[in-house]
């Protein structure tokens, strides 16, 4: 576990409570596709971001929301809800955010790089 607390983590934990809702916000509802994408998406960027707070996980499960970021971001052409604009474009900026946001907290800690952020030193 690691000891300290992340800003990346509120973030996630945001955007999965702004993923999440954006059915209900848009009125799109009826659509299975995207909306089941909103739900399943935002609740696992709230628990990825949620867990990380509360459990101080290791860095390395950042790996999760970048993935989860990456699929978000291909869902509306995946799962053919493209043209429904609005949903799409959430899922989109939703998804590029989960993923710089997850990058970030990986070439921070050191794991994308193979350096520790505080020493600069190779880790093994």
């Amino acid at each position: 576990m690691s000891g300290e607390m992340r800003w990346q983590d509120w973030i996630n934990a945001l955007l999965g409570v702004v993923l999440f809702i954006t059915p209900f916000v848009f009125g799109d509802t009826s659509q299975t596709a995207a909306a089941w994408t909103a739900y399943v998406g935002g609740v696992l960027l709230f628990v990825f971001g949620a867990g990380s707070l509360l459990f101080r996980w290791n860095p390395t499960i950042e790996y999760l929301p970048l993935i989860e970021g990456v699929l978000l971001f291909l869902a509306p052409w995946v799962l053919g809800f493209s043209g429904i604009t609005a949903m799409a474009w959430s899922a989109w900026v939703i998804g590029v955010l989960a993923s710089v946001n997850a990058g970030s907290v990986l070439v921070m800690g050191g794991n994308l790089t193979g350096r520790s952020a505080a020493s600069g030193e190779q880790s093994r």
